[in-house]
């Protein structure tokens, strides 16, 4: 499995201090789960957009319980990296995330997202029963859009394993530090690449 620079792993052991716990999220909420590659990526492409409450970084899809960053990235565990959106759906729907999250990755990519490669950086869209219309729906109108044929699945949900505080919030709170991520990764061209003006950097 490819994984990212070293240089980039040891930058976790610099982060910032952790966030405080999240707030209790507004009544009537709702969640989506997306594993889009670097959860960094996926929590920054969400943050900001209104009705969304919280973003969380984390793990999906695998066999072990409570996984931690090292075993995930080291392989074997069958988890994705994801983040589980937290949402008023009064405000912003469920279709349009997911909407939003195509346009956050290459899903014409089966092994990762740009220079993160691997099983852990897979990216599939976790929908519930009652999402999962509306995420086929979404993934067959974004595959007409783009004009080629994705490999992104839309999955059954699975439990989601929050990551350690150190990766929550991690482009807002080590902004110098994930910009050197993303210009390294070269994101915002390869995304441009694949989506021209409609991407999401």
């Amino acid at each position: 499995m490819i994984r990212r620079p070293l240089l980039l792993l040891a930058l976790i052991a610099a982060c910032s201090p952790a966030p405080a716990a999240p707030a209790q999220p507004p009544p009537g909420s709702e969640t989506a789960l997306f594993a889009g590659g670097c959860f960094w990526s996926s929590e920054k492409a969400f943050e900001g957009v209104r009705g969304v409450s919280a973003v969380t970084s984390g793990f999906t899809g695998g066999r072990t319980a409570n996984p931690t960053y090292e075993q995930v990235v080291g392989g074997g565990t069958g988890h994705q990296e994801a983040v589980l959106v937290t949402f008023d759906p009064r405000v912003v729907s469920y279709r349009a995330l997911v909407d939003r999250f195509w346009r956050t990755i290459d899903p014409t990519d089966s092994n990762g997202v740009f220079c993160d490669q691997g099983p852990s950086y897979r990216t599939s869209v976790f929908a519930t029963p009652q999402q999962a219309e509306a995420a086929n729906a979404s993934r067959a109108a974004a595959e007409r859009a783009l004009g080629r044929r994705f490999v992104t699945p839309v999955k059954a949900a699975a439990r989601f394993w929050p990551a350690g505080p150190e990766h929550q919030d991690y482009a807002r709170r080590n902004p110098v530090r994930y910009e050197a991520y993303r210009i390294g990764c070269r994101r915002t061209e390869s995304l441009r690449r694949v989506w021209g003006e409609a991407a999401v950097t």
